[in-house]
């Protein structure tokens, strides 16, 4: 297969993977505050993706995948906050387990990961569009 056409496939896998990371960490980061309905109830549970690198064979080219969609088990930390309808007896709440640092971080990294597989796909189409005109210019 065309070595172009094989790297568009590699960054298509790229930009679908990195959506999909992006969409997570922003599910994470709109339930940062989350508690739970009830007294002693459990919170939002950050979510997780897990990437896994699979061999297209009609390219040779190896393609990322979302491998798995999975939760921390991390600790949820308490908070005194005796209004909030999951306060515990004693006034404390469950809140849950993701930190704000470390999901900006990540949709960071996944956004530049997402720039940076889109512009593999322009540098791609254009050479592709290049070739056509050389092709064309020669006959």
């Amino acid at each position: 297969m065309d070595p172009l056409v094989a790297s568009l496939k590699v960054a298509a896998s790229g930009l679908e993977a990195q959506s999909t990371r992006i969409r997570i960490v922003s599910e994470n980061l709109a339930n940062a505050r989350s508690t739970g309905d009830a007294p002693g109830a459990d919170p939002f549970r950050r979510k997780t993706v897990t990437f896994a690198s699979e061999l297209d064979r009609a390219t040779g080219a190896s393609l990322v995948q979302v491998e798995r969609l999975g939760e921390d088990e991390g600790q949820f930390s308490t908070e005194y906050d005796p209004g909030n309808p999951a306060a515990d007896e004693q006034g404390m709440v469950k809140m849950p387990n993701v930190n704000m640092l470390v999901e900006m971080a990540d949709m960071r990294e996944a956004n530049r990961s997402y720039e940076a597989n889109l512009q593999s796909i322009k540098q791609s189409r254009d050479l592709i569009s290049a070739t056509i005109d050389l092709l064309r210019a020669s006959q």
